[in-house]
C-alpha cells in the first residue's frame, strides 16, 4: 500500500515496492526490532544499507590482500533535525507569500484570478516534484510560494465576510496537528497496512464524491453548494475532511519516522517538509471552511 502522499510513495520513504515495512530491522544503531509476524517487512532487511565497498573503492582489493573490509561511511543521512529545517523553511515560505499576498492584494476580481492562477502553477509545480526521481528544493520552495499567494488571497475573501477565521483556522490546525501527533507518539494509533489501505479507501471516495459535487454545483444541479453548504451537512463534511487530514498526518509521521530510523539520504528530508506541508494546506483549508460554517453569517 502506498502513501497518501505523492512524495512519500517514492524511494526514501517506501521500502516493500509499496507502503512502508513495520517494524523491520533498522540500520546500525537503530532500535532493535524484529520482522517476526510482519508481512510488510521488506525481504533482505533495511533498503538504505550500502554496500560496505561502495564508499571506499579500495576496500575490496584490500580484502584480496586478507585485510578486513572497511564500515561505510553514515554520514549524509536525514535527520530530524533536517527534516524540521525544511519544514520551516517550506511552510515559512507559504506564510510569506500569504502575508504579501494578503497585503497587497484587495479583495477584487483580480485577486480572485491571480489566486487560481496561483493554484494551478502550485499544483503543477507538485505533480512535477511528485513524479521527480529526487527532490528538488527549487520546485519545492516554487510550490510554497504560489501556494502562499492562494491561501493569502482566500484568507483575506474568508476574513471580508467572517471576521477572524483566518486566525481561528490556524489555531485549529495547529490543534489538529498538535493532537494527531500526540495521538502517535503515545502509540494510541498503529500505523499498519491495514490501517492504511483502509484510510486511503475512504480519502480517495471522499475526494471522488467532492468532485461530482463541485460539477452538480457548477451545472446548477446542486443548489447552495450541495454538500459543501453552509448548513449541518456541510459541517459534516468539513469535519470528515479534517479527520482525513489528520489520517494523512499520522502516515506521514510514521513514514518520515521510518525514513530517519533507516538511514534515508539527507536531501529526503525535503520531500518530508513538502508533504507535510501539503497535508497541512489541506487541514487548514477544510478549518477556515468549517469557521465560516459555524460563525454563522452567511
Amino acid at each position: 500500500m502506498r502513501s497518501s502522499n505523492p512524495v512519500f510513495s517514492r524511494r526514501g520513504f517506501s521500502r516493500d515496492n509499496g507502503y512502508a515495512g513495520f517494524n523491520a530491522a533498522p540500520q546500525a544503531g537503530g532500535p532493535a526490532v524484529g520482522t517476526q509476524g510482519n508481512p510488510y517487512a521488506q525481504q533482505g532487511g533495511n533498503p538504505y544499507a550500502q554496500n560496505p565497498y561502495a564508499q571506499n573503492p579500495y576496500a575490496q582489493q584490500g580484502l584480496q590482500h586478507g585485510a578486513p573490509p572497511q564500515a561505510p561511511v553514515t554520514t549524509g543521512r536525514m535527520t530530524m533535525d533536517d527534516v524540521v529545517m525544511r519544514s520551516a523553511m517550506t511552510l515559512g515560505t507559504v506564510v510569506l507569500g500569504a502575508v504579501l499576498a494578503w497585503a497587497l492584494l484587495p479583495v477584487s476580481s483580480t485577486s480572485y484570478g491571480l489566486a487560481i492562477g496561483s493554484a494551478l502553477v502550485a499544483f503543477v509545480l507538485a505533480m512535477v516534484q511528485s513524479f521527480k526521481r529526487t527532490p528538488n528544493p527549487a520546485l519545492i520552495l516554487g510550490y510554497a510560494a504560489f501556494e502562499g499567494v492562494f491561501l493569502g488571497v482566500v484568507s483575506e475573501m474568508y476574513n471580508a465576510a467572517w471576521s477572524g477565521a483566518p486566525f481561528q483556522a490556524v489555531l485549529g490546525t495547529m490543534a489538529v496537528t498538535g493532537a494527531t501527533l500526540l495521538v502517535y507518539k503515545a502509540g494510541w494509533i498503529r500505523v499498519t497496512a491495514r490501517y492504511a489501505r483502509i484510510g486511503l479507501t475512504i480519502a480517495i471516495a471522499f475526494v471522488a464524491v467532492m468532485a461530482v459535487n463541485l460539477l452538480l454545483v457548477v451545472f446548477g444541479v446542486a443548489p447552495d453548494g450541495g454538500l459543501r453548504s453552509s448548513g449541518p451537512l456541510g459541517a459534516i463534511v468539513g469535519i470528515l475532511a479534517i479527520l482525513i487530514g489528520a489520517f494523512f498526518l499520522t502516515l506521514d509521521f510514521k513514514q518520515i519516522e521510518d525514513g530517519i530510523t533507516y538511514g534515508a539520504p539527507k536531501e529526503e528530508a525535503w520531500l518530508a517538509a513538502f508533504g507535510l506541508t501539503m497535508t497541512l494546506v489541506w487541514i487548514y483549508l477544510e478549518m477556515l471552511r468549517l469557521v465560516a460554517i459555524f460563525s454563522g453569517d452567511d
